[in-house]
């Protein structure tokens, strides 16, 4: 695969040059090193597509990850404990969370890395919520996030979300005083 495109989400593309250069190589050598082709194994039950074969976004996701590992990045997960306190009084949970955490794909120094095939909302988490937690708690201080773009995406199930929507919503939303730096990469076959 290769990056066809670059955002820089509140002064993240300067963030990772400056900050992290030898890190974003990595970054670029792993996406790389994934031969999308590879991954067009997914026969479509879709009504609209039947039968058509298109990239598997699992499949793409785990070569990424075996890419990613081997060059020595680490998935961060934290415990997520879950307060009862804003319980109504009388309420009794019938149980409570258990085993439940948060997840970042991939975290090196203080880079942390997310790869989203995956629905829209997911991408928007990534960014505007779970990078800027990982950020509280001190394991990053910089993103990078990894998005297929529309014609890639097109090429995959309905409803995977990408780059140039991504941007748009990014672009209408603005920035927060709690945001971090993030530069969102584009990537096609």
């Amino acid at each position: 695969m290769r990056i066809v495109a670059e955002y820089s989400f509140n002064g993240g593309k300067g963030a990772v040059r400056s900050k992290y250069p030898h890190l974003l190589k990595e970054v670029i050598e792993s996406v790389a090193a994934v031969k999308a082709d590879d991954h067009k194994t997914k026969s479509s039950k879709e009504k609209t597509m039947l039968g058509r074969m298109l990239f598997n976004p699992k499949s793409m996701n785990h070569a990424l990850t075996s890419s990613f590992l081997t060059k020595g990045w680490e998935r961060k997960k934290v415990p997520s404990v879950y307060s009862t306190k804003y319980y109504i009084k009388g309420y009794k949970p019938s149980e409570t969370a258990r085993g439940a955490f948060r997840e970042m794909d991939f975290v090196k120094e203080k880079l942390g890395v997310e790869v989203q095939f995956g629905k829209y909302a997911f991408m928007v988490y990534n960014v505007c919520a779970k990078m800027t937690i990982f950020n509280k708690l001190r394991f990053i201080d910089t993103g990078i996030e990894v998005v297929p773009v529309k014609g890639f995406a097109d090429q995959m199930s309905t409803g995977v979300s990408y780059f140039e929507q991504f941007v748009w919503d990014l672009e209408q939303r603005g920035i927060s005083d709690i945001d971090i730096p993030v530069l969102i990469l584009g990537i096609d076959r």
